[in-house]
């Protein structure tokens, strides 16, 4: 064999050696390819077919379903939604797919859009202009989609579809919905917009538990053609969304609507601006019922005069409370053993505190010889100020932060305030300064409702702070949930001294300015408190009204403050805020069955 027969050989079989290569290459190629094509026709057939059904587009995500709110009956345990899902549809049509069969029938395009207008437009209940919005649309009958209407109900939707009317078209759309409109809505808050169009939770829990109700977004990844278009060929990758979890309130939803409905009343007729109210089972710090006005429907949240109302008074709006902080200022005296339940105190009717003014009594009144029940009964500004001093700032400040104030108390809903302190850090040394002699009584610092009847709670309860909570269970999607468990934070004050003060508060309920807050066949113990507002560090001539109190104080209940914001008629809360106190303990009485004990 020549040189040149050699290379020819050898140039051959190099090349049979490439195409045998190539060849193998491209049956692998062909075999993955058509297992692939197996897998996506035969294995996952029915998930494409499932994502391609009703828009026919391949969605770039996969959304997760919101979980849902629910409130309770306290005493059966069955539940109530109050904030769900629900289904509904929107209205389109596609004037193109109209025009082509108009054509194919042999029918006038134009006699036939002006019948889908009237029989789909009477069915929206559309008026004339409307019905003539939606004939303009029908009339681009180049236009593949025109849309009709939102939030159309299921009903509506099969009324239309009976009609089988030629291009009018339906898609199914999740909505938030909520069955009970205002009554918790402060609670709760919404679901609104974010400036691209998602939705988020805004305000309460919608907002707090945002992160947990809106679950995960699953995805879908795909090759697409240069027109957009999916390849079912090219791989794709798929991750599936999880659902957001459910929660259950501790909100009572017949205490939540009495209790409400009561305070709203009350807040017209004393024409306050604003009210407030808690109830709460001191025996574990379970919220029962929370009630802020003005308020709003969640279902149509645009629909408010100012964006106020969507603030909850009872842990967004710190105030000062006023005269109710007295049994705070007398618990703390009585726990260090500096007073005693006997100790006396002479009114003169007024008292150097080092501020610039000296301090008086409400109406200028002077009450001479005062036990310590009776500065709680007539309260005495003056005689809270002689209690105070006995204590010492350092320490009446501690038992102050000791009760919860000052911080927030992790309710875990949007929008906490934690009130302030502020006026009491203002001097380091140990005496006593105008700032904490006003503080006795309530003025130079603010808390929010929270706050206070969470302070109340450790009296009623024999001196332990519990952790208050709205939250009752947390349901996941994999059926297993966590039940939120009743949190001690410490003892505060001893049970001697809870019940000395819880005793001096029936007087004042009794005998002294809060007999309206009487609730026949029971020991009711309660305090009053009309604080003046300041307004840029003036005090002006309007006052908040708050009640706090407790029953049967042998084992209370509830705990529940009443707050109404700048009333304009009813001088004192005697007058107002404890007659809502009364007549909403007295129907709690009856709702949990609680036998009489006096």
């Amino acid at each position: 064999m020549g040189i040149s027969n050699k290379k020819k050989w050898k140039a051959n079989g190099s090349k049979h050696k490439r195409l045998d290569i190539t060849f193998f290459i491209m049956l692998g190629i062909m075999g993955i390819v058509a297992l692939r094509f197996g897998i996506l026709m035969i294995i996952s057939h029915s998930f494409y077919e499932k994502l391609a059904s009703g828009s026919h587009e391949v969605y770039s995500q996969l959304f997760a379903t919101r979980g849902s709110v629910y409130i309770q009956d306290s005493r059966t345990k069955e539940e109530f939604p109050l904030a769900i899902n629900r289904d509904v549809f929107f209205v389109y049509a596609n004037p193109q797919e109209i025009k082509e069969y108009t054509i194919k029938q042999e029918i006038d395009f134009e006699t036939f859009i002006q019948t889908i207008v009237t029989e789909v437009g009477d069915i929206l209940v559309f008026d004339e202009d409307q019905k003539e919005g939606m004939l303009k649309k029908l009339r681009k009958d180049r236009d593949p989609y025109e849309p009709i209407k939102k939030q159309v109900e299921e009903d509506i939707v099969d009324s239309i579809k009976e009609k089988e009317l030629a291009g009018i078209h339906f898609l199914r759309q999740s909505v938030r919905y909520y069955p009970e409109h205002e009554l918790a809505s402060n609670v709760i808050g919404f679901l609104g917009k974010t400036e691209e169009g998602n939705d988020i939770g805004r305000y309460g829990i919608e907002g707090y538990w945002e992160k947990e109700l809106a679950g995960v977004s699953g995805f879908f990844e795909g090759l697409k053609s240069a027109k957009g278009r999916w390849i079912p060929l090219g791989g794709s990758e798929t991750k599936a969304s999880k659902d957001g979890v459910d929660l259950l309130l501790t909100i009572d939803r017949t205490l939540q609507f009495h209790a409400c409905d009561t305070l709203k009343k009350a807040m017209e007729l004393y024409e306050a601006e604003d009210a407030a109210l808690i109830i709460m089972d001191p025996r574990t710090g379970a919220i029962r019922s929370m009630c802020s006005f003005p308020d709003f429907d969640p279902n149509t949240y645009g629909h408010v005069e100012t964006v106020e109302s969507y603030n909850n008074a009872t842990i967004f709006t710190p105030y000062e409370p006023g005269s109710i902080f007295k049994p705070i200022t007398m618990a703390a005296s009585l726990n260090e053993e500096v007073i005693t339940a006997q100790s006396v105190f002479y009114d003169s009717g007024q008292r150097d505190a080092g501020c610039i003014y000296p301090i008086r009594n409400a109406d200028g009144k002077v009450y001479k010889d005062q036990s310590m029940s009776g500065l709680l009964e007539n309260s005495v500004n003056t005689g809270m100020v002689w209690v105070a001093e006995q204590v010492g700032k350092q320490t009446f400040k501690q038992y102050i932060e000791e009760f919860g104030f000052g911080i927030k108390q992790g309710i875990l809903m949007d929008t906490e305030a934690s009130g302030s302190l502020e006026t009491l850090n203002r001097r380091d040394n140990d005496d006593m300064d105008c700032y904490t002699a006003t503080a006795s009584f309530g003025q130079g610092i603010s808390v929010t409702p929270l706050q206070v009847v969470t302070a109340f709670s450790a009296i009623a309860n024999g001196g332990t702070l519990f952790q208050p909570y709205i939250v009752e269970e947390i349901r996941h999607t994999d059926k297993a949930f966590e039940k939120t468990k009743q949190k001690e934070l410490r003892r505060v004050i001893s049970t001697r001294t809870a019940a000395t003060v819880s005793s001096m508060m029936v007087n004042v309920v009794d005998k002294g300015h809060a007999k309206l807050a009487r609730v026949p066949g029971y020991y009711v113990a309660g305090k009053t408190g009309t604080a003046q507002i300041a307004e840029k560090g003036i005090y002006i001539d309007a006052t908040n009204h708050s009640f706090v109190g407790f029953a049967p104080v042998e084992d209370p209940q509830f705990v529940m403050i009443v707050k109404l914001g700048r009333p304009k008629s009813g001088k004192y809360s005697s007058a107002t805020s404890a007659a809502v106190f009364g007549d909403i303990a007295q129907f709690i009485l009856q709702y949990y069955g609680v036998a009489p004990t006096r």
